[in-house]
């Protein structure tokens, strides 16, 4: 088996004219690396009505409905995280109660509020009542703001991550850019806290940076918009662990902190 724990997806109402070609390349360029299934997730309109980062109540919907309905299409190979914005406290748990009932497993948080803000926590304390995992976008030690998102780094998810000791949190795209040292260091003691290990970022010693921080038990393997760099990892994972160590990264370790049948085919 092969989880991929970052994933995206598009639909009609996103800035791609072109959205069925790339869903379909990602599911094809899937197949090619031996991807089981894609855990995803889809932001809103990706821009085009609100937003990316601080998308309205509708687009988070239809989003999560357009993720839904690929769920439904492809149901042995795409999983869903619901993505929602927690400015919409009241809308954000009841999208996330909606799209678990209906099959998602986990629980997308972009850049629309700093990870240690208090108005995560009833977030965090539904996820902890479903048993499902937060995937926190996460810029490697952010150093400044940028406009149009609230962008966080490992020090604030590790924060939230005190707070709320019995949910998994899933730091997003350690190669995403930025100081990744930076992030393996803040999150080296805080149990809860697994590393995902897409982004276009392979630095050298990236990988055994990772290993030596937070163990081969708290890394999982995605590829987020990038499949060429992720499958680079995946290669380079296989030479530098053991069988039984890979078999972790790839997959036995997404199995442990998702819901117990999320990776069985409907």
């Amino acid at each position: 088996m092969l989880i991929d724990v970052h994933a995206h997806f598009f639909h009609a109402r996103t800035p791609r004219a072109d959205w069925r070609e790339r869903n379909a390349s990602r599911l094809t360029a899937g197949e090619k690396i031996g991807i089981t299934a894609h855990v995803a997730s889809i932001l809103g309109s990706f821009g085009f009505t609100s937003p990316t980062y601080f998308p309205s109540p509708r687009d988070v919907t239809a989003g999560n409905d357009a993720l839904l309905a690929l769920q439904r299409a492809h149901p042995d190979r795409i999983r869903g995280y619901v993505c929602v914005n927690p400015n919409y406290t009241a809308h954000a748990r009841a999208e996330i109660v909606r799209c678990l009932d209906a099959g998602m497993i986990g629980i997308k948080l972009a850049a629309s509020r700093r990870a240690d803000d208090p108005l995560l926590d009833p977030i965090a304390v539904l996820a902890r009542d479903r048993r499902v995992p937060v995937l926190q976008h996460i810029w490697q030690h952010r150093r400044r703001d940028w406009p149009g998102q609230e962008a966080s780094d490992a020090v604030e998810l590790c924060a939230l991550a005190w707070r709320h000791p019995d949910v998994a949190f899933i730091l997003a795209h350690i190669g995403g850019g930025g100081d990744w040292q930076h992030s393996l260091h803040a999150v080296r003691d805080v149990a809860n806290i697994y590393v995902d290990l897409s982004g276009s970022g392979v630095d050298g010693g990236m990988l055994e940076a990772c290993l030596a921080s937070v163990g081969v038990d708290r890394l999982l393997w995605g590829s987020d918009i990038t499949m060429d760099t992720g499958w680079a990892k995946l290669r380079y994972l296989e030479a530098l662990l053991s069988p039984q160590d890979a078999e972790l990264v790839r997959w036995k370790n997404a199995a442990r902190v998702f819901p117990p049948d999320a990776f069985q085919a409907d």
